[in-house]
């Protein structure tokens, strides 16, 4: 097939995903974006339709180097990076790092620790709409700081680790903010203030996205996740009572309520300290090259769940941002997804752990007799969870200890 070179020659950004590249070329030559997807893409084996990009096709049409397409388009990386490090869906980066690429919205497919623009001081976030403005940082320097503190708990840990350890975060956040605070200390109140903000009062459905919810949180959640993620926690996570109480004093002062402790009913850091801190740290449920729009011909489209479920948040944002109630937001959000199943087999969401009774704690006998249901389920809700036994340490034992 004969290729004649474009006209305008455009560049790609950094991590951009060739659908994007491809959409941009398309806009600024006003011709169809399938008929370039034909010229810069052949089959991927004889007994499929499916088609992809080549390089050398693309260099030809372009007039780029192909190292330099290599370097900058996300499926033409060679060698592949390390999908699991990435995040699944493409989504936009900072529009002041990318404005100098022309021809439409740039799409890329960016790290699982990339939520903010630190030159630039622009909230990224987990993928969302992408109609949505981005939140500017300007006035929120604690956002900012927290990606600096998550690039060195990367550099620590590890991307599996870290992006387990920030999505477990996130979920005790969110839980935290369903509820009312419980001193003036509390991160709760930091939440709010932070909240109003970035989306004050009457501009919700312009301003409204379910990422700057977790922007809000994000400090906090560094702070847990450094907890969450260091194997010397989590060894006393795993360990007897008075080890536990350690680690849940550390979460206490880091929540800013010195009476904080672990319940056995709606506390997704009880199920992480009796399921999961003693084990692997879950992997991302899949990677980007198992999407069925991985190098494809087409942009992805937002499907109308999604709209929809938009619409419920912004709904249940405007009518409770005044309760602060706002926690069930960010854990109904699919960038959650990979640490409320983690690959295993589901467990009820309000869970219920083993009781543990001493002079420490409070007796509780849920299952007696004589207790009536309603009453038995009142000291199941506040009953403090305790691990009475040590865990499993075949995984904690192979790790270094950091703090």
């Amino acid at each position: 097939m004969m290729r004649s070179r474009l006209p305008i020659a455009v560049g790609p950004a950094h991590c951009e995903t060739v659908t994007s590249y491809l959409s941009r070329l398309a806009t600024l030559h006003a011709m169809p974006l399938r008929l370039l997807w034909r010229q810069v893409s052949q089959p991927r084996n004889n007994r499929t339709l499916t088609r992809i990009v080549v390089a050398e096709q693309l260099a030809e049409v372009t007039g780029h180097p192909i190292g330099r397409l290599r370097n900058a388009l996300i499926e033409l990386r060679h060698p592949q990076p390390d999908w699991s490090s990435m995040r699944t869906e493409p989504q936009r980066g900072c529009p002041r790092c990318t404005s100098r690429h022309p021809g439409g919205q740039v799409l890329q497919l960016l790290p699982h620790h990339r939520y903010v623009c630190p030159h630039h001081h622009i909230w990224i976030g987990p993928p969302d709409l992408v109609t949505l403005p981005l939140a500017n940082l300007d006035t929120e320097p604690a956002i900012v700081a927290a990606q600096h503190a998550h690039l060195r708990l990367l550099r620590r840990l590890g991307p599996v680790a870290t992006h387990d350890a920030v999505l477990t975060a996130f979920l005790v956040c969110g839980h935290r903010w369903m509820n009312p605070p419980s001193s003036t200390t509390d991160v709760w109140h930091h939440w709010n203030h932070r909240l109003h903000r970035m989306i004050p009062p009457g501009t919700e459905v312009r301003l409204f996205s379910t990422s700057r919810l977790f922007a809000a949180t994000y400090p906090e959640v560094i702070a847990l996740a450094a907890l969450i993620g260091s194997p010397y926690w989590r060894r006393l996570a795993a360990a007897d009572i008075r080890h536990q109480r350690r680690f849940t004093d550390e979460i206490a002062q880091r929540l800013g309520d010195p009476l904080y402790r672990p319940r056995v009913a709606n506390d997704p850091l009880a199920k992480w300290i009796h399921e999961d801190c003693w084990r692997l740290p879950s992997p991302p449920a899949s990677t980007y090259e198992t999407e069925h729009d991985f190098g494809g011909g087409a942009p992805r489209k937002v499907s109308s769940a999604i709209m929809k479920r938009h619409a419920s948040s912004l709904a249940w944002f405007t009518s409770n941002r005044s309760t602060g109630q706002l926690g069930r937001i960010m854990i109904s959000h699919r960038h959650l997804g990979p640490v409320i199943m983690r690959g295993r087999s589901p467990t009820p969401q309000h869970f219920v752990g083993f009781l543990y009774s001493s002079h420490n704690t409070k007796q509780f006998n849920v299952h007696h007799e004589s207790e009536h249901p309603t009453h038995r389920r009142r000291v199941v809700k506040s009953a403090q969870y305790i691990r009475t036994e040590p865990a499993p340490t075949d995984y904690l034992d192979t790790l270094t200890n950091s703090h």
